[in-house]
């Protein structure tokens, strides 16, 4: 009830602002969507901007796919808390885009909306085997050990093998790495679920193998990234030496970026940095170039259940502009392992009513203004309706890259408000905040307001410190929704 009680204060506290405020609702609360609220109350005085969130939580990817043993990277939410305590913004959690409202109804409430919700989804391998157990997308397995609810029941199997295959070697791929062979007392510590916690001491992995199509210069990580995992204590680290040799084309790459360069140079000193055979007991990170994956085998065993990757050996062909791709060979070796993770890419998905490029699992959009089809007509919008981060660009960059993203989709959301593309705010006023309470109320959605994520919050700290933790997660629905009703 408290929750409901809450709406209530918030419609009579908003009902004695200006007449006409521009109203504006963001789909989303990760980096994203923060940014681009917070560009929006800055840059136009008057506005009232909500964020709404299928989850009962704020903070999107800070809080869901940051890794645990990451917590300065988590510094960047009391940035965003700060914004959702203006009191022209408010945060609406437990709101589905699609199932609590539809876009549609959005666009009738509000001047503007700004769709920031990411990407929910895989992209696939499209080989044979992708359907057995033991294989999983990176973004499940990252959901899984970071408490998100979606995420409690992956219950990856991490007791009947030893060795685990990556497939793909981006941040994401060195994260889940990472965490598989980090000390787990190390991890401890941090805000880990407890489920994850539970299996990864019980764990039996002591072989990770980082499977990447083309070799060690095109490698998709970053310095900071790799010198990490490189750095996890009493850890074998092998690289083939034949995949470290580099041709002039790998030459005129490095040279053209200092990033390439560095990785590379972290890589080969790795792999003659350490002994040349691991010890008794000793967990091992294999770099594994030059391959792709033709098909994962299935298990004699264990019927149904993965057994290892039918992989592909590759070469490099130059495209041009000091670019090269990865071919095959038609040569192939097979891979044992008894787990999968496959970390070649998040993909957002589409709702109803929304313009969708499903081939580059983005909206089609200038600059953040939503094109009404995918014709590539850069002269047909969709009136008031923009986008933002993953699902504007697709799943690349870093947290901070959301922050550009955010101002440039505000850019044109203020350069169409000033040649009167908008509709007048004056002459056109909006419900709001208003309007999508009472819509919500009508249909039972139960609601979860910032100060009711300040009591999880509250909560989740109180749990951590009697673990040493920072925050004990709560990772269910039922936990989170019982909580933020709480007085």
């Amino acid at each position: 009830m408290a929750i409901f009680r809450a709406r209530r204060v918030l419609w009579r506290s908003f009902s004695t602002i200006s007449s006409h405020p521009l109203r504006v609702c963001i789909v989303g609360s990760g980096p994203a969507g923060f940014y681009t609220a917070e560009k929006i109350l800055k840059t136009h005085q008057g506005s009232q901007v909500d964020i709404i969130d299928r989850l009962p939580t704020p903070y999107g990817l800070v809080r869901s796919g940051v890794a645990p043993d990451h917590p300065e990277t988590k510094n960047v939410i009391n940035q965003f808390s700060r914004v959702a305590q203006n009191g022209r913004c408010s945060f609406f959690g437990n709101v589905a885009l699609g199932s609590s409202i539809s876009l549609v109804e959005l666009q009738e409430l509000y001047h503007v909306v700004v769709l920031a919700y990411g990407a929910e989804s895989d992209r696939v391998v499209g080989i044979p085997g992708e359907d057995l157990k033991g294989v999983h997308s990176a973004r499940e397995f990252v959901w899984w050990y970071n408490g998100h609810p979606d995420g409690r029941n992956l219950d990856p199997d991490l007791k009947n093998t030893d060795t685990a295959v990556i497939l793909g070697q981006g941040n994401v791929a060195l994260d889940v790495a990472r965490i598989l062979l980090r000390p787990t007392s190390e991890l401890a510590i941090t805000d880990i679920a407890s489920h994850a916690l539970t299996a990864l001491e019980q764990s039996s992995i002591r072989k990770v193998y980082l499977v990447g199509r083309r070799g060690p210069v095109q490698a998709a990580c970053t310095a900071k990234e790799l010198r990490e995992v490189l750095g996890i204590k009493d850890l074998y680290i092998h690289t083939k030496e034949t995949d470290l040799k580099i041709t002039p084309a790998d030459e005129e790459e490095m040279k053209n970026s200092r990033i390439h360069r560095r990785i590379y140079e972290l890589l080969s000193k790795a792999a003659t940095a350490g002994p040349s055979q691991p010890s008794s007991g000793q967990r091992e990170l294999h770099f594994v170039f030059f391959r792709q994956p033709d098909r994962f085998l299935e298990s004699y065993d264990r019927k149904g259940y993965v057994s290892g990757v039918h992989l592909e050996k590759t070469g490099l062909k130059g495209i041009g502009s000091g670019k090269q791709i990865a071919i095959g060979t038609g040569q192939f070796e097979n891979l044992s392992c008894g787990i999968v993770l496959k970390s070649i890419g998040y993909k957002s998905v589409p709702v109803d009513d929304l313009p969708f490029d499903n081939q580059k699992g983005v909206v089609p959009n200038v600059k953040g203004r939503v094109l009404s089809d995918n014709s590539g007509d850069p002269t047909s919008f969709e009136n008031g309706l923009y986008v933002c981060g993953w699902l504007k660009r697709g799943p690349t960059g870093i947290i901070a890259t959301n922050l550009y993203c955010a101002e440039e989709t505000v850019a044109s959301l203020s350069e169409d408000l000033e040649l009167g593309v908008l509709a007048s705010t004056t002459r056109l006023p909006k419900l709001g905040r208003d309007g999508l309470l009472q819509i919500l109320d009508n249909r039972n959605v139960r609601v979860v307001p910032f100060s009711a994520w300040e009591r999880i919050d509250k909560e989740e700290k109180r749990l951590g410190s009697l673990r040493n933790k920072p925050r004990e997660k709560l990772i269910s629905r039922e936990e989170l929704l019982k909580v933020a009703g709480s007085e």
